[in-house]
């Protein structure tokens, strides 16, 4: 089968890390809200559960995103990039996506101006 045939479902490339690019955005909106990584456990965890999960390459962990804070991100729908080495979670976001109290982990420009909404305090869910 050639790179270019639309099976009925794709395979993920995981790469010599074992780990996939994953973009979350607002269903909605469309607006991105983080960029993180997958592992295939990671993968199939959130197809099973409809929640968003991720690989935390820093903690070495699985992790289920709003886990801690309840600012989950529940599935729409899932997309494969046409190489298969990246996935968009098309989400419903529950509070907000960064764990530094924004809305979406693109809160700043280039330039440290601050654009993004911030929608809950870190320090009173991070405790």
């Amino acid at each position: 089968m050639s790179r270019t045939d639309s099976p009925a479902t794709p395979e993920l490339d995981f790469g010599a890390d074992g780990l996939v690019p994953v973009v979350a955005q607002n269903a909605d909106t469309r607006d991105v809200l983080m960029v993180a990584y997958a592992s295939p456990e990671a993968v199939e965890r959130t197809r099973e559960t409809g929640l968003a999960h991720y690989y935390s390459r820093s903690r070495e962990e699985l992790w289920q995103k709003g886990a801690t804070s309840g600012h989950v991100q529940e599935i729409a729908e899932v997309r494969v990039d046409c190489d298969g080495d990246s996935l968009l979670y098309l989400v419903d976001q529950a509070g907000g996506a960064c764990h530094t109290g924004y809305r979406s982990c693109f809160y700043r420009t280039l330039d440290g101006e601050v654009v993004g909404e911030r929608v809950f305090d870190p320090d009173a869910v991070y405790e």
